[in-house]
Protein backbone atom coordinates (compact mmCIF):
# COMPACT_ATOMS: atom_id res chain seq x y z
CA UNK A 1 0.00 0.00 0.00
CA UNK A 2 2.60 2.19 0.71
CA UNK A 3 4.11 1.90 -3.35
CA UNK A 4 0.43 3.03 -4.27
CA UNK A 5 0.86 6.12 -2.15
CA UNK A 6 3.70 7.08 -3.66
CA UNK A 7 2.46 6.23 -7.67
CA UNK A 8 -0.58 8.28 -6.11
CA UNK A 9 1.30 11.08 -5.14
CA UNK A 10 3.90 10.84 -8.46
CA UNK A 11 0.81 11.56 -10.52
CA UNK A 12 0.44 15.00 -8.64
CA UNK A 13 4.08 15.59 -9.65
CA UNK A 14 2.75 14.61 -13.00
CA UNK A 15 -0.15 17.22 -13.24
CA UNK A 16 2.12 20.16 -11.97
CA UNK A 17 4.92 18.86 -14.89
CA UNK A 18 1.99 18.66 -17.51
CA UNK A 19 0.47 21.86 -16.63
CA UNK A 20 3.77 23.50 -18.01
CA UNK A 21 3.49 22.56 -21.70
CA UNK A 22 4.47 24.86 -24.50
CA UNK A 23 2.67 26.00 -27.33
CA UNK A 24 4.27 23.84 -30.05
CA UNK A 25 4.03 19.89 -30.42
CA UNK A 26 7.71 19.65 -31.28
CA UNK A 27 8.99 16.85 -29.46
CA UNK A 28 12.14 18.05 -27.30
CA UNK A 29 12.83 15.76 -24.44
CA UNK A 30 13.93 18.00 -21.28
CA UNK A 31 17.22 17.83 -19.96
CA UNK A 32 17.35 15.56 -16.94
CA UNK A 33 16.74 16.83 -13.63
CA UNK A 34 19.89 17.81 -11.37
CA UNK A 35 19.06 16.33 -8.04
CA UNK A 36 18.72 12.56 -7.01
CA UNK A 37 15.11 13.87 -5.58
CA UNK A 38 13.97 15.41 -8.73
CA UNK A 39 15.06 12.50 -10.92
CA UNK A 40 13.57 10.06 -8.11
CA UNK A 41 10.27 12.33 -8.96
CA UNK A 42 10.55 12.15 -13.39
CA UNK A 43 10.82 8.33 -12.63
CA UNK A 44 8.35 7.75 -10.01
CA UNK A 45 5.58 9.60 -12.45
CA UNK A 46 6.70 7.97 -15.34
CA UNK A 47 6.17 4.50 -14.11
CA UNK A 48 2.41 6.39 -12.73
CA UNK A 49 1.76 6.92 -16.26
CA UNK A 50 2.70 3.41 -17.76
CA UNK A 51 0.68 1.49 -14.64
CA UNK A 52 -2.18 3.80 -15.70
CA UNK A 53 -2.27 3.06 -18.99
CA UNK A 54 -1.89 -0.85 -18.46
CA UNK A 55 -4.86 -0.97 -15.90
CA UNK A 56 -6.99 1.54 -18.04
CA UNK A 57 -6.74 -1.26 -20.53
CA UNK A 58 -8.40 -4.11 -18.25
CA UNK A 59 -10.67 -0.98 -17.46
CA UNK A 60 -9.42 -0.29 -13.97
CA UNK A 61 -7.77 2.79 -12.47
CA UNK A 62 -5.84 3.50 -9.09
CA UNK A 63 -9.31 4.81 -7.50
CA UNK A 64 -10.53 1.66 -6.76
CA UNK A 65 -6.81 0.48 -5.03
CA UNK A 66 -8.42 1.65 -1.36
CA UNK A 67 -11.28 0.61 -1.57
CA UNK A 68 -12.75 -1.44 1.41
CA UNK A 69 -11.90 -5.38 1.61
CA UNK A 70 -14.89 -7.62 2.90
CA UNK A 71 -14.79 -10.98 4.47
CA UNK A 72 -11.13 -10.71 5.66
CA UNK A 73 -7.64 -11.21 3.54
CA UNK A 74 -7.84 -13.49 0.11
CA UNK A 75 -5.47 -15.68 -1.59
CA UNK A 76 -4.20 -13.66 -4.43
CA UNK A 77 -4.24 -16.80 -6.21
CA UNK A 78 -8.09 -17.40 -5.72
CA UNK A 79 -8.87 -13.84 -7.83
CA UNK A 80 -10.64 -13.94 -11.19
CA UNK A 81 -12.62 -11.77 -13.17
CA UNK A 82 -16.05 -11.75 -11.28
CA UNK A 83 -14.03 -10.11 -7.80
CA UNK A 84 -14.92 -7.13 -7.20
CA UNK A 85 -12.65 -4.22 -8.63
CA UNK A 86 -10.55 -3.67 -5.53
CA UNK A 87 -9.55 -7.11 -5.77
CA UNK A 88 -9.18 -7.09 -9.43
CA UNK A 89 -7.02 -3.83 -8.98
CA UNK A 90 -4.74 -6.12 -6.32
CA UNK A 91 -3.98 -8.62 -8.90
CA UNK A 92 -4.10 -6.27 -11.88
CA UNK A 93 -1.22 -3.88 -10.14
CA UNK A 94 1.16 -6.62 -8.10
CA UNK A 95 0.43 -9.60 -9.97
CA UNK A 96 -1.13 -13.21 -9.56
CA UNK A 97 0.37 -16.28 -8.51
CA UNK A 98 3.56 -17.15 -6.95
CA UNK A 99 6.21 -14.26 -7.37
CA UNK A 100 8.61 -14.78 -10.26
CA UNK A 101 11.63 -12.96 -8.72
CA UNK A 102 13.43 -14.20 -5.77
CA UNK A 103 16.78 -12.53 -3.93
CA UNK A 104 18.30 -14.01 -0.95
CA UNK A 105 20.63 -11.31 0.71
CA UNK A 106 23.94 -11.92 2.32
CA UNK A 107 21.81 -10.87 5.60
CA UNK A 108 19.65 -13.94 5.11
CA UNK A 109 16.16 -12.10 3.87
CA UNK A 110 14.74 -13.15 0.84
CA UNK A 111 13.18 -11.08 -0.90
CA UNK A 112 10.45 -11.86 -3.95
CA UNK A 113 8.50 -9.65 -6.42
CA UNK A 114 5.78 -10.91 -9.19
CA UNK A 115 6.84 -10.72 -13.41
CA UNK A 116 3.46 -9.86 -14.30
CA UNK A 117 0.62 -7.25 -13.59
CA UNK A 118 1.27 -3.49 -14.27
CA UNK A 119 3.93 -2.58 -11.71
CA UNK A 120 6.39 -5.47 -13.89
CA UNK A 121 5.44 -3.87 -17.22
CA UNK A 122 6.17 -0.72 -16.36
CA UNK A 123 9.54 -1.77 -14.73
CA UNK A 124 10.25 -3.53 -18.08
CA UNK A 125 9.43 -0.72 -20.14
CA UNK A 126 11.97 1.89 -18.03
CA UNK A 127 14.57 -0.66 -16.88
CA UNK A 128 14.46 -2.70 -20.32
CA UNK A 129 14.79 -5.80 -17.72
CA UNK A 130 12.82 -6.15 -15.17
CA UNK A 131 14.84 -9.25 -13.64
CA UNK A 132 18.06 -7.59 -13.73
CA UNK A 133 16.64 -4.73 -12.27
CA UNK A 134 14.92 -6.37 -9.53
CA UNK A 135 18.10 -8.19 -8.36
CA UNK A 136 20.48 -5.17 -8.98
CA UNK A 137 18.09 -2.96 -7.16
CA UNK A 138 17.65 -5.36 -3.94
CA UNK A 139 21.40 -5.78 -3.52
CA UNK A 140 21.98 -1.79 -3.60
CA UNK A 141 19.41 -1.01 -1.55
CA UNK A 142 20.96 -3.66 1.49
CA UNK A 143 24.32 -2.45 1.24
CA UNK A 144 24.23 -0.82 5.10
CA UNK A 145 22.22 -3.80 6.62
CA UNK A 146 24.84 -6.33 4.75
CA UNK A 147 27.64 -4.14 6.13
CA UNK A 148 26.09 -4.23 9.72
CA UNK A 149 25.77 -8.06 9.33
CA UNK A 150 29.49 -8.01 9.09
CA UNK A 151 30.03 -5.57 11.51
CA UNK A 152 27.92 -8.38 14.45
CA UNK A 153 30.74 -10.72 13.73
CA UNK A 154 33.48 -8.02 14.88
CA UNK A 155 35.37 -9.18 17.86
CA UNK A 156 35.31 -4.92 19.03
CA UNK A 157 32.09 -5.02 18.29
CA UNK A 158 30.60 -8.28 20.07
CA UNK A 159 32.82 -6.81 23.30
CA UNK A 160 30.89 -3.60 23.33
CA UNK A 161 27.58 -5.38 22.79
CA UNK A 162 27.77 -7.56 25.70
CA UNK A 163 28.84 -4.56 27.77
CA UNK A 164 25.87 -3.08 26.58
CA UNK A 165 23.99 -5.22 27.46
CA UNK A 166 24.93 -5.66 31.00
CA UNK A 167 24.28 -1.89 31.28
CA UNK A 168 21.00 -2.05 30.15
CA UNK A 169 20.09 -5.23 32.37
CA UNK A 170 18.56 -3.86 36.05
CA UNK A 171 20.30 -5.25 39.17
CA UNK A 172 17.61 -7.89 39.62
CA UNK A 173 15.88 -9.30 37.12
CA UNK A 174 16.33 -9.66 33.30
CA UNK A 175 16.72 -6.80 30.49
CA UNK A 176 13.68 -5.51 29.13
CA UNK A 177 13.36 -5.98 25.39
CA UNK A 178 13.28 -2.62 24.88
CA UNK A 179 15.57 -0.79 27.06
CA UNK A 180 14.13 3.32 27.93
CA UNK A 181 15.80 4.92 25.50
CA UNK A 182 17.79 7.61 27.75
CA UNK A 183 18.92 4.11 29.38
CA UNK A 184 20.44 2.15 25.61
CA UNK A 185 22.02 5.75 24.35
CA UNK A 186 23.68 6.04 27.74
CA UNK A 187 24.86 2.28 27.83
CA UNK A 188 25.70 2.82 23.90
CA UNK A 189 28.37 5.59 24.91
CA UNK A 190 29.50 3.87 28.41
CA UNK A 191 30.00 0.27 27.08
CA UNK A 192 31.86 1.69 23.64
CA UNK A 193 29.26 0.36 21.33
CA UNK A 194 28.58 3.92 19.90
CA UNK A 195 32.22 4.49 19.47
CA UNK A 196 32.84 1.03 18.15
CA UNK A 197 29.70 1.33 15.44
CA UNK A 198 31.32 4.93 14.29
CA UNK A 199 34.45 3.52 13.79
CA UNK A 200 33.49 -0.24 12.14
CA UNK A 201 30.44 0.67 9.93
CA UNK A 202 31.67 3.10 7.36
CA UNK A 203 34.86 1.04 6.98
CA UNK A 204 32.95 -2.19 6.23
CA UNK A 205 30.21 0.14 4.11
CA UNK A 206 33.02 0.52 1.60
CA UNK A 207 34.43 -2.46 2.01
CA UNK A 208 31.04 -4.21 0.78
CA UNK A 209 30.39 -0.90 -1.92
CA UNK A 210 34.09 -2.44 -3.96
CA UNK A 211 32.87 -5.73 -3.44
CA UNK A 212 29.57 -5.27 -5.61
CA UNK A 213 30.96 -2.92 -8.04
CA UNK A 214 29.42 -4.65 -10.74
CA UNK A 215 25.76 -4.21 -9.48
CA UNK A 216 26.23 -0.69 -8.36
CA UNK A 217 27.37 -0.26 -11.55
CA UNK A 218 24.69 -2.05 -13.56
CA UNK A 219 22.19 -0.42 -11.18
CA UNK A 220 23.69 3.20 -12.12
CA UNK A 221 23.15 1.91 -16.00
CA UNK A 222 19.94 0.59 -15.48
CA UNK A 223 18.65 4.01 -13.35
CA UNK A 224 19.95 6.34 -16.18
CA UNK A 225 18.01 4.61 -19.13
CA UNK A 226 14.96 4.82 -16.77
CA UNK A 227 15.45 8.49 -16.29
CA UNK A 228 15.78 8.87 -20.26
CA UNK A 229 13.00 6.47 -20.91
CA UNK A 230 10.96 8.78 -18.38
CA UNK A 231 12.10 12.00 -19.97
CA UNK A 232 10.91 10.82 -23.39
CA UNK A 233 7.88 9.50 -22.45
CA UNK A 234 7.25 12.84 -20.21
CA UNK A 235 7.80 14.54 -23.98
CA UNK A 236 5.24 12.61 -25.58
CA UNK A 237 3.34 13.13 -22.79
CA UNK A 238 3.32 17.08 -23.02
CA UNK A 239 2.83 16.71 -26.82
CA UNK A 240 -0.45 15.27 -26.62
CA UNK A 241 -1.59 17.85 -23.66
CA UNK A 242 -1.14 20.67 -25.89
CA UNK A 243 -2.71 18.76 -28.91
CA UNK A 244 -5.48 18.51 -26.78
CA UNK A 245 -5.32 21.72 -25.49
CA UNK A 246 -5.86 22.66 -29.18
CA UNK A 247 -2.72 24.18 -29.72
CA UNK A 248 -1.27 24.81 -33.67
CA UNK A 249 1.60 21.64 -34.09
CA UNK A 250 3.53 24.11 -36.39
Amino acid sequence: MRHLRALAAAALALLALTGCATATAQRAVPPLPRTERDRDDLIDTAQQVLVDRCLARQGLTLQNAWAPQHGGASDPRERSASDPPDRRLQGALFGRGRPGLSVTLATGYTVTAHTDGCLAAAERELYGDQRLWFRTRVVVNNLRAEAQQRMKRDPDYRDATARWTRCATPAHGTRPGRPDPAVSTRCARESGLTRVRARLEPVLLARVRAERHGQLTTYRQLRTRALRRAADLYAERTVQVTLKKGSDPS
